[in-house]
């Protein structure tokens, strides 16, 4: 429908406003201070917005367009706490990772006895990345399942074997002679770091994920890294053509870089409430919840995980070590009693000295391991453990359990599932 019908239709409206005969068109304008706007719906469903007047500073509307270039749609709405954070210390990383890696290709170049400008050092500094790094990466590809249960320690470690690879690089013009064994191990450090970074960046965008916006987020995400990869790389440029030309400056500044590269990248994952329950998190919840009765959210927990040493056992969500083999954590001539004690549970429990092995069956859920950790903590709390306070322990999480897994799914935790990065479970 054209324009000119559009406006006969209009003027030969019926004045009941309830007829339906007609199509008629609706159209409104909204005014802010410095925003004025006409929204217009077609009698075809179609609708347009036209711009009447926009009086804000450019600073404002270049962050209107910044922001919708590279941030999901409705941000920050429609992600959870802690992404801007991230996103912040993800353009640095990426920009301190790039400018690393220019002096590393330089310092590449001359150890095999060229002497190439900053701008063949860049050409070819994707060209290196052969050889020992495919077996770094089928190497680390086995860790899967590890990587999935502890995803922000992995990305951490991706981040500190890139930058030894990138480290060993650049030194080696210090030992020419070594050049093959020092670029080979260089790049077999970088193929793990590769591997490692890519398993674990989608874990990490789903916990940001709000409104089934995964994509988005990860579009928008990866659209900061190019911009900062380049930035980084200009950066680095500049570098080897200036304070980096010589060798005692790249021992100055690559250091620093690397420094900057692995706090950007730490502070990252802290900013990360990943919300999927592995034996850490499970105890941290499991520890806050004995204590004051409440239910931390991913956002609560995620300032207090461990990331370099996650499987410390926690004294008071008790003790418990997940992941040993059946007739290592658990005795045969137990197996029938522990049944008796747990019947119709997906996990067993087996209590020593030290702490609490947990043993879980190969479709046990993230609900059924927080039943076991309970289990085991109240077990724990008792003066002395026997068979008595082990049933005393299991009524009382029985009773707890109804209460709690629903105000954990509604804090936005995922029950379905349980991570614990070993794939070690029992059938019978």
């Amino acid at each position: 429908m054209n324009s000119p019908e559009t406006i006969k239709m209009q003027n030969n409206a019926p004045e009941n406003p309830l007829s339906n005969d007609v199509a008629v068109s609706v159209s409104w304008t909204e005014t802010s201070d410095t925003v004025s706007r006409h929204f217009f719906f077609q009698p075809d469903g179609q609708f347009s917005v036209k711009m009447l007047d926009d009086s804000r500073p450019i600073v404002h509307k270049m962050a209107e367009s910044f922001v919708n270039q590279f941030f999901p749609s409705g941000f920050p709405y429609s992600v959870n706490e802690g992404y801007l954070r991230y996103t912040q210390f993800r353009a640095l990383q990426h920009f301190s990772s790039a400018a690393l890696s220019v002096l590393s290709t330089q310092s590449l170049l001359y150890a095999a006895g060229l002497r190439p400008t900053p701008a063949q050092a860049t050409a070819v500094s994707w060209v290196l990345k052969d050889g020992m790094q495919h077996m770094g990466k089928l190497i680390c590809s086995n860790l899967g399942a590890r990587m999935d249960s502890e995803p922000k320690r992995w990305r951490i470690l991706a981040d500190v074997l890139y930058d030894l690879g990138t480290g060993l690089e650049i030194l080696s013009p210090l030992c020419p002679s070594l050049f093959l064994e020092t670029a080979g191990l260089g790049n077999f450090a970088k193929g793990m770091a590769v591997v490692a970074a890519r398993a674990t960046r989608l874990p990490i965008y789903s916990s940001f994920a709000k409104e089934g916006n995964l994509s988005d987020l990860f579009a928008k995400g990866e659209a900061i890294s190019t911009v900062f990869n380049v930035l980084g790389l200009g950066a680095g440029i500049q570098l080897v053509s200036t304070v980096c030309s010589t060798m005692q400056g790249k021992m100055v500044v690559g250091p620093l870089l690397s420094i900057i590269h692995v706090y950007c990248v730490s502070e990252e994952m802290r900013a990360a409430p990943v919300n999927t329950l592995n034996p850490q998190r499970t105890a941290m919840i499991v520890e806050e919840f004995l204590k004051t009765g409440k239910v931390s959210s991913p956002a609560d927990l995620r300032y207090k995980e461990n990331l370099l040493f996650p499987g410390r056992l926690i004294k008071d969500a008790g003790n418990v070590k997940v992941g040993r083999d059946l007739h290592k954590a658990i005795k045969p001539s137990r197996l029938k009693e522990l049944k008796e004690i747990f019947p119709n549970e997906k996990f067993l429990l087996s209590c020593g000295n030290s702490c609490t092995d947990m043993v879980l069956e190969h479709n046990a859920s993230g609900e059924d391991a927080l039943r076991g950790w309970l289990v085991a903590a109240y077990t724990r709390g008792e003066d002395s453990i026997s068979k008595h306070n082990s049933r005393e322990a299991y009524e009382k999480m029985k009773s707890v359990m109804p209460s709690l897994l629903p105000e954990l799914q509604a804090k936005g935790w995922h029950t379905d599932r349980f991570l614990d990065g070993k794939g070690i479970r029992f059938g019978f």
